[in-house]
């Protein structure tokens, strides 16, 4: 896949609507946008301006009405939907505003989920899911039931399944969002760390406090992404 020189995602005047009870709504107009491999790009702006859309075609779940859209060097448009398929189980991570766990389920299991589609053997799957969950600074808690978790262990858990085959890019949509301050700042540095450490990051939120986090910033505005100083 892709090589150092081009972006990890590239946009290229992409629009994307939706349909309503009151007709077609716009909300993608005229992206454009590159993420190098191992930045970090933060894109904020409040709710409805866009940014979800835009996470969503950038994980390759939802197409665009007009415009272009390469991932790691590959045009999407010019791949089938089971190459999509492959290029998305392979090569992006997800992380959500919900933690969608198995509550019943402990840590580990959580994460091993992540290779449920996937031809890995359970013994590497086990062994890959513990090496994430350690990454995350959960390997205490590998074995409790994820609702015995607190929130910022839950979204540790999220993001060690979305690191545990190691994606080419991580996207994280809201991630801090059910989480108190001292739990955001946690799971915020450790996207840091995972930046640092060389995962690409393309996080969206509309709390401004995040910004700084990333290595780039963009904002939306009802549909639009503008750049930032």
């Amino acid at each position: 896949m892709g090589n150092a020189n081009q972006p990890i995602l590239r946009l290229k005047d992409v629009n994307k609507s939706f349909a309503s009870a009151h007709g077609v709504v716009p909300v993608l107009r005229h992206v454009n946008m590159e993420l190098p491999a191992g930045a970090f790009g933060v894109i904020t702006g409040p709710s409805g301006s866009g940014k979800t859309t835009l996470l969503m075609i950038a994980g390759l779940l939802q197409s665009v009405d007009t415009g272009r859209v390469w991932f790691d060097g590959q045009e999407i448009a010019a791949l089938s939907e089971s190459a999509r398929a492959e290029l998305r189980k392979l090569g992006v991570g997800m992380v959500f505003q919900k933690f969608d766990l198995l509550p019943r389920r402990s840590a580990l299991e959580n994460v091993e989920f992540r290779f449920r589609y996937l031809p890995h053997p359970p013994r590497e799957a086990r062994h890959l899911s513990e090496r994430a969950l350690a990454r995350v600074g959960l390997t205490e808690q590998a074995g409790r039931a994820a609702h015995l978790l607190s929130a910022g262990e839950m979204q540790r858990v999220a993001i060690a399944r979305a690191l545990a085959l190691p994606p080419r890019l991580l996207l994280a949509d809201e991630p801090t969002g059910n989480l108190d301050p001292d739990s955001a700042a946690r799971v915020m540095q450790l996207f840091r760390e995972l930046n640092q450490a060389g995962t690409t990051i393309l996080l969206v939120t509309h709390n401004l406090e995040w910004a700084s986090a990333g290595t780039l910033h963009w904002r939306m505005h009802q549909g639009s992404l503008l750049n930032t100083p």
